[in-house]
């Protein structure tokens, strides 16, 4: 038998309950080796909130889960499966119409999958900036000097910006939680 991975739809902000109810009815009936994994593909996101750092897990297809289904000859779903997916409360359909769900491809599985592993490697910086911006500095030794943001840098946060000191341009390089948008 082959597996081949499905989407399937869900109520917003249910996917990890979907995810947990799906894999209790699958211990209980004894078919792990029918639905070996279901995931609900998250990246770890850091930002500031009332100035204070926050890591938080954010969805990266909010309102799906995708599933590891063993499929027969024909690629169909076992109707056992299909039933206990259809009961479970806050999950739809699989993605593909009622009749017949339509498994994912192998290219788009590998870069999901690869997308999973990413988001549990190291938080990443939630940056609202773009090239270009125009901002105040919050805090820090330049407080209140307005500039330009000329690059971001996601992986570390930060952001260079071109600031205004004794009328010349300066280039600096502050953290994004430093400054605010005007």
């Amino acid at each position: 038998m082959v597996k081949k991975w499905f989407v399937l739809r869900v109520q917003s902000n249910k996917e990890d309950k979907v995810k947990g109810d799906l894999e209790k009815r699958i211990r209980i009936q004894g078919i792990e080796d029918l639905m070996p994994r279901i995931l609900v593909p998250s990246e770890r996101v850091s930002e500031i909130k009332g100035g204070k750092k926050k890591v938080a897990d954010r969805k990266i297809y909010p309102g799906y889960v995708m599933a590891e289904i063993e499929v027969d000859e024909k690629g169909q779903i076992p109707e056992s499966v299909w039933y206990m997916i259809r009961d479970v409360p806050g999950a739809g359909d699989l993605i593909g119409g009622e009749s017949k769900p339509i498994a994912m491809e192998n290219s788009e599985v590998e870069k999901l999958l690869k997308e999973v592993e990413r988001g549990e490697e190291k938080p990443k910086a939630k940056i609202e900036f773009h090239d270009g911006d125009r901002v105040r500095v919050k805090e820090g030794p330049f407080e209140n000097f307005e500039g330009v943001v000329e690059e971001v840098l996601p992986t570390s946060g930060c952001l260079k910006l071109v600031l205004t000191i004794f009328g010349r341009p300066t280039p600096v390089e502050l953290e994004y939680w430093q400054v605010e948008a005007l």
